[in-house]
């Protein structure tokens, strides 16, 4: 297990534990509600994650689940962590609606997939083509909020250099990615530049997929799954459209997007080749 700890990860794994417990029990919401003195409509909100549960529930709930031992123990133990504000919560109004939630679940992920036809990923991005894409696409943002925004967004990349446990990240770039020019040359070369250092970390692996590679199973968009280092934490994906984000439910769409991106690494370029190629266009912008 990673030592990096997310109130949203542990809520969401919470969220799984509580409904499997009463499934496997047998009995039905109304029945654990009269049991802890409470309402099914409580127990409803507890397993869909529209409520986090006390400490205190929890344990009412391993009670009535027969959950002893080192297994209620952690379970309560991630009620009180689920409860916690992870750093990202006070800059809620300043992003779009579904990516607080995003950033909460990427802050305990083992690893980052990620396919991106446009710019380069949050993840990847420097500060000064970070404030050029924000500043462009956040049309109602004010200033302030636009700083703010790319506060967030640098702040998240402290995950590619954890001492410890840093995320892996998997990245494949459409070949516009490293040719359109964000903010002026020197911006542009610059964060390519960056790009060939980030792709020499023994975490991070940078494919570009080259227009020579034609269609292809990702043209609908962008796209991003999470993996986790439990295996009880099951993969997720996060699709992300101008004015909002959605982690869907559906383990098949996992499974779609999972082989899509198994196919987008099949097409891309090798790392070295991606490496020498960015590093090409970094020359071209500096001059």
């Amino acid at each position: 297990m990673a030592s990096r700890r997310s109130p949203t990860a542990r809520h969401r794994r919470l969220v799984a534990e509580l409904n499997r417990l009463r499934e496997n029990s047998g009995l039905s919401r109304v029945e654990v509600a009269e049991l802890i003195g409470s309402t099914d409509t409580t127990v409803w909100r507890y397993e869909t994650g529209l409520t986090r549960p006390r400490p205190s529930d929890v344990s009412a709930l391993t009670e009535v689940y027969g959950v002893t031992g080192e297994a209620r123990d952690s379970l309560i133990q991630m009620a009180v962590e689920a409860r916690r504000r992870g750093w990202w919560h006070s800059h809620r109004q300043a992003l779009k609606p579904g990516f607080d939630f995003y950033i909460g679940l990427e802050a305990e992920a083992s690893i980052v997939r990620t396919y991106e036809p446009l710019v380069v990923p949050g993840l990847m991005q420097t500060e000064p083509y970070a404030r050029a894409v924000i500043g462009a696409t956040s049309i109602v943002q004010t200033p302030s909020e636009v700083e703010e925004t790319v506060s967030v967004r640098i702040s998240r990349q402290r995950l590619l250099y954890g001492p410890d446990d840093p995320i892996s990240l998997v990245a494949v770039l459409d070949e516009a990615v490293v040719r359109r020019q964000i903010g002026g040359r020197d911006i542009m070369a610059e964060q390519l530049e960056h790009l060939v250092r980030l792709g020499g970390l023994p975490n991070v692996e940078i494919r570009v997929l080259p227009f020579s590679a034609g269609a292809h199973a990702a043209m609908d968009g962008k796209f991003c799954l999470l993996s986790f280092p439990d295996n009880e934490d099951p993969d997720l994906l996060y699709l992300e459209q101008a004015a909002s984000g959605v982690v869907p439910d559906d383990p098949e769409q996992v499974r779609r997007y999972t082989s899509m991106f198994g196919s987008l690494c099949d097409m891309a370029l090798d790392t070295e080749t991606s490496a020498s190629f960015i590093a090409q266009m970094a020359r071209r912008f500096s001059t």
